[in-house]
């Protein structure tokens, strides 16, 4: 799971970059040369939206998501591997259907454009159903990995 942080973190460090070069850009262009540049605040939300499902995922790969583990300190260990794969299993559940509905609002939002870029709404929408998908399909390779990890585990005892 590693290279798949990895690869998010990449893409993720990107976007975030040319984010900062739009804005920054935009800023330097209002104030000091008097002349806005009208497509930086599109083009802005666009890459917001696919940096926070980027950043999602690379997020679950190395488990950095906030938890609420007050529970799970009072458990014993096999206990513990039920409570999280319930838990994991509810979230992918979730994901699931957030990334469906992301899929539906997209395809629905393919012929609306975008006023000043004309890009079509398909690609603000795409990084919803895709984060939620590709969470999930992390989501499911940790709790795969933990429970083969455990069993490995288990055994050289």
């Amino acid at each position: 799971m590693r290279w798949i942080e990895r690869a998010a973190t990449l893409v993720g460090g990107a976007c975030l970059a040319i984010l900062v070069a739009i804005v920054a850009g935009s800023v330097f262009a209002r104030y000091a040369m008097g002349q806005p540049i009208a497509w930086t605040e599109e083009a802005a939300g666009l890459l917001m939206v696919w940096i926070v499902m980027i950043a999602a995922i690379a997020c679950e790969a190395r488990d950095g998501h906030l938890t609420i583990d007050i529970i799970e300190h009072y458990l014993p260990p096999a206990m513990r591997r039920v409570l999280a794969a319930v838990v994991g299993l509810a979230s992918i559940g979730l994901l699931l259907v957030i990334g469906w509905y992301g899929w539906v609002l997209a395809d629905a939002s393919a012929m609306r454009r975008t006023s000043i870029l004309k890009v079509s709404w398909f690609w603000i929408y795409l990084p919803v159903a895709l984060g939620g998908l590709l969470i999930a399909v992390v989501t499911l390779m940790r709790i795969f990995n933990a429970g083969v990890g455990d069993a490995e585990q288990e055994s050289r005892q």
